[in-house]
């Protein structure tokens, strides 16, 4: 039907065939039509001329303008908006959550509670989602209460939801708890708690939770194998890992993806046989995408292998000329070899494709507010503040054995400067920003959408001694919990 749609003037002729035509059911489903086939100029005049709107013609142009990411045009129609009710802020909160909104979507649920709207479990399963990747543990909690509160029936969305949450904030006690609770648990429920251990580095209880599948006669998908996989892979499980590869389709009928073998070179690559990797990638039955060519970059960058690096770089770089990660992976694996010319052939090579790294940001929860801080930013209106602490922690630090690794600056000058420029990255603002506003003693949690640094890493286990605070670091790849002076990862990632 949608894709039969021409222009404005032909839906209003098939409107006026009838004149029960105009009834604003008809115009809504047409409105939604052209969304969907992406004609959007010819939507938003079908809805501007409407006779007469009620509130799911705008549900309609907000939910369908989301849908084609024009985020910031579908909340001016949001904002525009006499009245609302649920279907209006679940759109709109939806819209930000595709759109990697996470503190938008919340401050929209905010909004939603101050307007004395009752979330349902839609609505709720969707702000959990925006807390997970926020790692905004209090909003999680006020969310997992209502629940309670409520007595609304912990079903398979809201037991998987809840479950992604608390492990993606860095209780895996409580997501364990919830996995419990949960009576109707489906295969996506088991997907998120062995994810769950997975990034908190807990090979055996993700294979354990496989074991356990099987009795409970459950069926895992290759989404299961992903979330084990990689948890052989953060702890070094090469023989585990191998072993669950080769029993995925003799055993469970799951037959291994590009995704699986991409868990398997990650593997053989953190754990230094590197040559085993590459013969994996050889002997695939598929043709190796970037990820999986990436994965072993990142291996070569981790073990120092500068030739092997150079020469997967290269073909990366021409296989996925936009993606500033690779360059900065080579980039990384020449500093750290001290190859500065190489470093700055890289470097021109980026300018000349016009391609930019991502920016590292780091968000720390406090109060319910999310709290944003990216290298060098003097934005936070504690900004002097967190500077000032920052130099006299930095010092403390070095009286405790702290050097300052330099090795992956990627820029030509004088070692203060270098020191300078690692010791305002972001998670060294958020833990700064932390210690300031937070009770002795309590746990400090940070999100970070890049890689931590090896620096900050090493900083981060010396902060939790001196200050003696437990310091919960989640990056781009896994969790690291960090008391006492030691990590989780035991430096194993």
């Amino acid at each position: 039907m949608y894709a039969s749609f021409g222009r404005v003037g032909d839906a209003r002729r098939m409107l006026d065939q009838s004149r029960e035509s105009y009834d604003v059911v008809c115009w809504n489903a047409m409105i939604d039509g052209y969304l969907r086939c992406g004609h959007v100029e010819a939507a938003r005049e079908l809805f501007e001329t409407m006779p007469d709107k009620n509130v799911g013609s705008w549900n309609t142009m907000v939910s369908g303008l989301s849908r084609l990411g024009m985020i910031e045009e579908a909340r001016r129609t949001f904002d525009l908006m006499q009245e609302r009710d649920e279907i209006s802020w679940s759109g709109m909160i939806d819209g930000y959550i595709r759109g990697g909104c996470y503190r938008e979507a919340l401050e929209v649920f905010n909004e939603m509670q101050r307007e004395n709207f009752r979330p349902r479990k839609f609505v709720l399963s969707s702000v959990l989602a925006a807390c997970a990747n926020l790692g905004a543990l209090d909003q999680g909690r006020w969310v997992h209460d209502y629940v309670k509160r409520n007595l609304i029936r912990l079903d398979a969305v809201l037991g998987t939801a809840l479950v992604d949450m608390y492990a993606k904030c860095g209780r895996i006690d409580m997501a364990w708890k919830v996995f419990e609770e949960t009576r109707d648990k489906e295969v996506s429920t088991w997907n998120a708690m062995i994810g769950g251990v997975a990034i908190h580095g807990r090979a055996e209880d993700a294979i354990e939770l496989l074991v356990e599948m099987q009795r409970e006669k459950l069926e895992p998908n290759g989404i299961t194998f992903v979330g084990v996989l990689t948890a052989c892979a953060h702890s070094g499980l090469v023989d585990e890992g191998l072993k669950i590869l080769s029993s995925m389709e003799r055993v469970y009928g799951v037959k291994p993806g590009v995704e699986h073998y991409g868990c398997i070179v990650d593997l053989l690559g953190r754990s230094g046989r590197l040559e085993e990797a590459e013969e994996v990638i050889r002997s695939m039955p598929m043709e190796p995408n970037k990820a999986v060519l990436g994965a072993l970059l990142a291996a070569c960058r981790i073990h120092g292998n500068v030739e092997f690096g150079e020469r997967l770089g290269k073909v990366l770089l021409e296989l996925d000329q936009g993606n500033g990660g690779r360059y900065a992976l080579l980039s990384n694996i020449y500093a750290k070899a001290g190859k500065r010319d190489q470093v700055m052939e890289v470097r021109k090579l980026m300018k000349e494709r016009g391609v930019k790294t991502d920016t590292g940001c780091s968000v720390l929860e406090l109060g319910g507010e999310v709290h944003e801080f990216k290298m060098g930013d003097c934005s936070h209106p504690q900004s002097k503040e967190i500077y000032l602490f920052l130099e006299t922690m930095i010092e403390r630090l070095k009286t405790e054995g702290y050097v300052p690794d330099t090795s992956q600056v990627l820029f030509d000058i004088a070692e203060e400067q270098k020191e300078r420029e690692i010791r305002y990255h972001s998670e060294k603002l958020a833990i700064a920003f932390g210690l300031i506003n937070t009770e002795a003693k309590s746990t400090i949690r940070v999100v970070k959408n890049l890689r931590v640094c090896e620096d900050c890493h090493t900083a981060a286990k010396l902060i939790s001694r001196v200050y003696d605070r437990e310091i919960i670091v989640r990056d781009r790849v896994r969790y690291h919990h960090l008391k006492d002076g030691n990590c989780s990862c035991k430096d194993f990632w």
